[in-house]
């Protein structure tokens, strides 16, 4: 990822891009030219380095819509058979950078994905959600006591796989959560 590259990626407006379960979800960009290259080259080409370039994306984003860091950042957990093939769940990586560039908390272990899921980008929004229920499961020991969850992902298609986390937050009274995703397809 060279600056030029970097500075060509574009980022949505600075507003709410839905509303899922009551629960705001902000994306940063539409999943297309250089940020689609930067996501495709970090979760499937085995480019871990990339993970910072994605992380700063997101956290000057973040930084411009809040700049709130009283937060524990739970990345989206992968099935452990998918993490180690890949020898890394991407998005702990881009959580870690994200924390280290805003001064958030990081807490990768609050959340588990207990099912082996399907990939989610054949899927139809309706066998998405089928797909994820009952896919996490929340290790209340875990939970950083006095700060607000955002969970962090790299694409927000249908919304489905955050719909299913903060379910899992919710069964255990957990409801002060945010929702981020690097980029869309929607633009929306």
């Amino acid at each position: 990822m060279c600056s030029q590259c970097y500075n060509e990626m574009d980022y949505l407006p600075y507003e709410i891009n839905r509303v899922i379960n009551g629960k705001k979800i902000y994306c940063a960009g539409i999943y297309e030219k250089n940020l689609q290259k930067l996501i495709r080259g970090l979760k499937y080409h085995n480019q871990p380095d990339l993970s910072y370039y994605l992380a700063k994306f997101m956290a000057d984003y973040w930084n411009a819509i809040s700049g709130d860091t009283d937060f524990q950042v739970v990345p989206v957990p992968i099935f452990e058979k998918r993490k180690k093939k890949r020898k890394y769940n991407h998005m702990e990586l881009v959580a870690e950078d994200f924390c280290r560039l805003t001064g958030c908390a990081y807490n990768p272990n609050l959340i588990k994905r207990i099912k082996d899921t399907k990939p989610q980008y054949n899927l139809k929004k309706i066998e998405r959600a089928e797909n994820l229920k009952n896919a996490f499961q929340l290790d209340k020991e875990k939970l950083l006591p006095g700060r607000k969850i955002l969970i962090i992902d790299d694409i927000c298609t249908t919304g489905s796989t955050f719909e299913e986390m903060i379910m899992e937050l919710n069964k255990y009274g957990i409801d002060d959560i945010v929702c981020f995703a690097a980029t869309t397809p929607f633009g929306e």
